[in-house]
């Protein structure tokens, strides 16, 4: 069994990392011997595509290549080479993965530019990522739960759960937030200080259930 885990906020003591660290502790205490595997999309940025990489794309897809470990077998020119030899190591973490962990705060309704390269850089088409669990930790300044009034706001979730499935054919995603973490900072919110204590209490205590879950449904 083996976990890639990844992180992509751009504060080093994060809320999204509070829950995504205990995860991976938790998980490798009840599987010692299991593979794992840690990457820091803030501090070890991912670079963005460029052409060369829409140029590999393009042959995977001309060529009917869908099977990840044939895809060296496109590569031609120096570019293709050069965005390749980015490209190879963040497939084999993924591949060889049995769960993902995904430690990642909204930013501006949305994901993070950090963890958007990743995945642009990891996606190819009609790549199925099927059978492997993910595990997407959060962290809202404000609240976006179902029927509160910035619910509608939430492209974070909503996109990643629509891509992990749309794209990658993974059904077996789970999200665990903690929000109004802007309780702490803006004195306009300072009232629902409480809610987000309750809510980062609750974050917390559903990364133990959720290890604890995954590691029987993984057992049997």
């Amino acid at each position: 069994m083996n976990l890639l885990h990844l992180d992509a906020s751009a504060r080093r003591t994060s809320f999204s990392r509070e829950l995504s660290g205990r995860f991976a502790t938790a998980w490798r205490a009840a599987r010692p011997d299991s593979g794992y595997v840690y990457r820091d999309l803030a501090v070890h940025p991912v670079p963005q595509i460029g052409e060369a990489w829409t140029e590999l794309c393009d042959a995977v897809l001309a060529g009917q290549i869908f099977d990840p470990a044939d895809y060296a077998s496109v590569v031609r020119t120096s570019g293709q080479r050069a965005a390749w030899a980015v490209v190879e190591p963040l497939l084999a973490d993924l591949l060889t993965a049995d769960v993902v962990l995904i430690g990642t705060p909204m930013y501006n309704f949305s994901v993070p530019a950090s963890l958007k390269a990743w995945i642009d850089q990891v996606t190819f088409p009609r790549m199925s990522l099927a059978g492997r669990s993910f595990v997407v930790t959060g962290a809202r300044g404000g609240s976006y739960q179902p029927g509160t009034p910035r619910a509608p706001y939430d492209h974070e979730e909503r996109y990643l759960r629509d891509f992990f499935a749309g794209h990658f054919d993974v059904k077996d995603v789970t999200f665990v937030h903690t929000e109004l973490s802007n309780t702490l900072l803006d004195p306009k919110l300072a009232h629902r200080e409480g809610e987000h204590h309750q809510s980062r209490e609750a974050a917390l205590h559903a990364v133990d259930a959720l290890v604890a879950d995954l590691s029987t449904r993984r057992r049997t």
